[in-house]
């Protein structure tokens, strides 16, 4: 198995991304595995100059290693171009027929197809949208929980109906996007938090945006190529991100039967019937549940009093972060029950279990006050 950081560099680390990376350095050590370190720097606006020096010398103060060169997604351009122009060869009823037959990339990992509607045999896997936000927004049923908001298939329709009409937008260089076509169809992978999930591609997610209309590409296509290139098969995260995993994995097989060829296989697969194909690797997939501030919303780095700047400019001690981002994995106990104690990285990975994780599914909630006291703020 190999695991990854994959941190954004749009500013200096606060408690919920160290929570987030211990959690995937625990599962990779735990095991004896390796965890690699990529640097999400492909969206260049938000980059923060010197972040991704500082995150790593964070890293390795709190006892984080990994192995192996870091890898920056803004060095791999070329590598999205070339996944973007394999997925672009497929039809959609082609991938649509693939995923029917099922996946077992995960753990386990399935697909049910439904029944697409006629026009959709016109549509190829990659099209191009000429869609703004506020098309989508006036198009678009509200939506609850997460705010995810399922594309309509506007131009989508427009391809399948009107061909012509959409060639002649691109000629005249109309601005678009490019998205890519999802099927009706279940993906139903195990996370080692959350157990059984199960999304439908169409109704759950809808078509995704793969590369942005100012030709930056997008998270979900990068990443997908990135954990597949890089042999990463651990993959820990925050649960927002669980009904993008469903589409991760419909992009990751859709690349491998385009004929994506990962560029350093670092782990060999072996798959029961010997076939030895990428996607008959075992994934084991865990996302961690989110840490609120006391109005429950998510902790975002506008918090200045979490970052690791602001912590260890007032004396704080790795043990002491270690320790907090342990607590609240439930690591150290019930966290109703108890209070953070420091430990050490090698300490937390002495009674690391995804067990003592998924005792408490609910997301952490922060309390500042508490949080002072413990930090001596």
């Amino acid at each position: 198995m190999t695991g990854r950081f994959a941190p954004t560099p749009s500013g200096r680390m606060h408690i919920g991304n160290v929570y987030a990376m211990l959690g995937a350095w625990l599962s990779a050590r735990k095991s004896g595995d390796s965890i690699r370190l990529r640097i999400e720097d492909i969206d260049e606006p938000r980059v923060v100059p010197g972040a991704a020096e500082t995150m790593m010398r964070d890293l390795e103060w709190l006892g984080l290693g990994w192995d192996d060169e870091p890898v920056f997604q803004s060095s791999r351009h070329a590598l999205y171009q070339e996944a973007l122009e394999l997925l672009s060869k497929l039809s959609f009823d082609e991938i649509s027929d693939i995923i029917s037959t099922g996946s077992n990339d995960s753990k386990p990992c399935s697909t049910t197809a439904g029944n697409e509607a006629a026009t959709s045999e016109a549509t190829p896997l990659i099209y191009p949208c000429f869609c703004s936000r506020a098309d989508i927004r006036a198009a678009s049923a509200p939506q609850e929980g997460d705010r995810f908001t399922v594309y309509p298939g506007t131009c989508r329709r427009l391809i399948a109906s009107e061909p012509q009409r959409a060639k002649q937008r691109l000629a005249n260089n109309d601005r678009h996007s490019m998205r890519i076509a999802t099927a009706d169809t279940t993906i139903t992978f195990h996370d080692e938090v959350f157990g059984t999930q199960q999304y439908n591609l169409a109704h759950d997610i809808g078509d995704i945006i793969v590369r942005r209309s100012d030709g930056i590409y997008s998270y979900q296509l990068a990443v997908t190529v990135d954990d597949l290139d890089m042999g990463i098969t651990d993959i820990v995260r925050g649960r927002d991100l669980l009904r993008s995993n469903a589409l991760q994995i419909y992009i990751r097989k859709a690349l491998i039967n385009a004929g994506f060829k990962p560029s350093e296989p670092t782990q060999p697969f072996h798959p029961a019937d010997g076939s030895n194909k990428p996607d008959d690797v075992t994934i084991s997939y865990a996302h961690l549940p989110l840490i609120d501030n006391a109005a429950g919303q998510r902790l975002a780095k506008r918090e200045r009093s979490l970052d690791l700047g602001i912590l260890t400019a007032h004396g704080a001690t790795a043990q002491q972060i270690i320790g907090y981002c342990a607590w609240l994995l439930g690591l150290q106990g019930d966290l109703k029950h108890t209070k953070p104690q420091p430990m050490s990285a090698d300490e937390a990975l002495g009674v690391f279990s995804w067990d003592a994780v998924r005792a408490n599914t609910s997301d952490r909630t922060l309390d500042q006050g508490e949080f002072n006291a413990y930090f001596g703020l």
